[in-house]
């Protein structure tokens, strides 16, 4: 079957678990991906009418929809997916389209359930500095601010001469979504991850800078630059220039995520400057709110493998796609062959060799190679720490392996705070409720919202940032110009649409 996925890389299906998937489902897929990053192949298909068997179009699926390309696979499901079924269990309905069109035209590339036993945080900063506090993890803006200082006063530069930088963005290109954007929610609202959008608890959607409280963190960032905590350059880098900075070991925090800052610190690593790479931390701005890193969401949905009108047979694509669901396909894809890559203990519980663990983290082909976790992403999974009948996790990701990884840096915090995991310090999921809604940023929206939502983005994006370089004096009159040209490109028309959009979803699970 032909499978085009929006995320993918060549895949010439010769691994042992790609193999082993054929062997028990019979389907081989011959898969294509974007050559670049402006690539309009699912454009194309549209215009050309001419689809593969399956996609992943990430954010495109709306215009596959549109375009009717995509079937409703609910059917298909309720005669072919036990295991599917199984898997979504009372987040099933999540995957209906809308109220008005309850089809399932996709299942999730995202995890169902699960435990985040590693974290990144609200905020990231370097053991050194932490050290230096005596591991007290600041609550508030305010302490953050003064450990900062108070660091920077007694090693205003590194051992090798360059001077000391309290915090440096990324926001050249679409990072400042990452390390400007975000972090403000999460920080001043204390709000999961809904791109630039806050929902209330009546389910109206904001636009995040109107925000009083997110207006507030910008006006604490531009007075760290006017006082040259925030790094000056922060604003003219390229994303490759602050990924070079960081490698330095002179920027003290980030507010960022692992997954974007990781090259930087592998350098540090490499370089054995353990101590200046970075713990991440819940903080907010203030004691009263909580920082929502561990918090679940619910099932992303919007984003998922879909099978189009002009799939050769359904039905082998569905069954294919229930096997992934099942736990002999969890495992296949998560774990890789038995006895070859994972072995069972006398409990009856799945292990890897501390050898096949060292091949993992060292070998950059480890994946390609095996097949280990190569196939896994778009399609269905379950979250880290799910477990299966045996007790064993779904994923080789768990409490103890995580343990297992850290460093001396890691080890020490631990002991220092009194837990085994070093996110045990982060509110935990359970003081969360699960939104009836799941993540706004992939929701499938419609193309008028979207075109609104990009100008908002355009505008925020550039006035941000001169809200944050500007003088103290006319930060007020900055924001406020912000705002009233948000206005000015529909963001009150934005939010409306987003608000029923919201409501409607919420209504499909109650």
């Amino acid at each position: 079957m032909t499978f085009y996925n929006a995320d993918g890389k060549e895949d010439p299906w010769t691994d042992p678990v790609a193999l082993a998937l054929t062997e028990k489902t019979g389907v081989r897929l011959e898969t294509e991906y974007p050559v670049s990053s402006d690539d309009e192949r699912i454009a194309l298909m549209i215009a050309e009418q001419n689809y593969p068997d399956m996609i992943y179009a990430k954010g495109d699926a709306g215009s596959l929809i549109d375009a009717g390309a995509l079937i409703d696979l609910t059917d298909l499901i309720e005669q072919y997916g036990p295991n599917i079924k199984q898997m979504y269990g009372e987040e099933f309905d999540k995957l209906r389209y809308s109220a008005e069109d309850p089809s399932i035209y996709q299942l999730s590339s995202y995890a169902m359930g699960g435990t985040s036993y590693k974290n990144s945080g609200t905020a990231q900063v370097q053991w050194a500095v932490l050290k230096e506090n005596d591991y007290k993890v600041p609550e508030t803006l305010e302490e953050f601010e003064k450990m900062l200082k108070d660091y920077i006063a007694a090693h205003p530069t590194t051992a090798d001469g360059m001077e000391t930088i309290g915090f440096t963005l990324s926001t050249s290109d679409w990072h400042w979504m990452i390390t400007m954007g975000n972090p403000a929610g999460y920080i001043a609202e204390g709000a999961p991850d809904n791109g630039q959008w806050l929902v209330d608890e009546n389910y109206n959607a904001i636009y995040k800078f109107r925000s009083v409280k997110v207006r507030d963190y910008f006006k604490w960032l531009n007075r760290m630059y006017n006082e040259g905590i925030l790094d000056h350059e922060f604003a003219t880098q390229t994303h490759e220039d602050y990924i070079a900075k960081i490698a330095t070991g002179r920027v003290l925090a980030l507010f960022d995520t692992d997954w974007d800052y990781g090259d930087g610190e592998k350098i540090l690593k490499a370089d054995g400057k353990l101590e200046n790479t970075y713990c991440g931390i819940p903080l907010t701005m203030d004691a009263d709110t909580k920082a929502p890193s561990l918090m679940y969401q619910g099932l992303t949905t919007g984003q998922g493998v879909g099978i189009t009108t002009a799939c050769k047979d359904p039905v082998a694509a569905i069954k294919y796609l229930d096997f992934l669901c099942s736990d002999e396909g969890q495992v296949l894809v998560n774990w890789g062959i038995e006895g070859v890559n994972y072995f069972i203990d006398e409990e009856g519980h799945r292990y890897r060799t501390q050898e096949e663990i060292d091949e993992y983290n060292n070998n950059k082909d480890y994946s390609k190679n095996t097949g280990v976790g190569f196939h896994s992403y778009p399609f269905p999974c379950y979250g880290n720490g799910v477990e299966d009948s045996t007790g064993s996790t779904y994923t080789t990701v768990s409490k103890d392996s995580v343990i297992a990884e850290y460093d001396e840096e890691q080890k020490a915090a631990c002991q220092a705070w009194g837990v085994e995991l070093l996110v045990d310090i982060y509110p935990q999921a359970s003081e969360f409720e699960v939104p009836k809604y799941s993540a706004i940023w992939a929701y499938t929206k419609p193309v008028e919202f979207d075109e609104i939502g990009n100008l908002l983005d355009e505008v925020a994006w550039s006035a941000l940032i001169t809200c944050v370089i500007g003088s103290e004096a006319d930060f007020d009159t900055n924001y406020d110009e912000m705002i009233a040209s948000l206005e000015k490109v529909g963001m009150s028309d934005a939010e409306e649409m987003l608000t029923e959009i919201i409501k409607e979803k919420v209504s499909m699970v109650e």
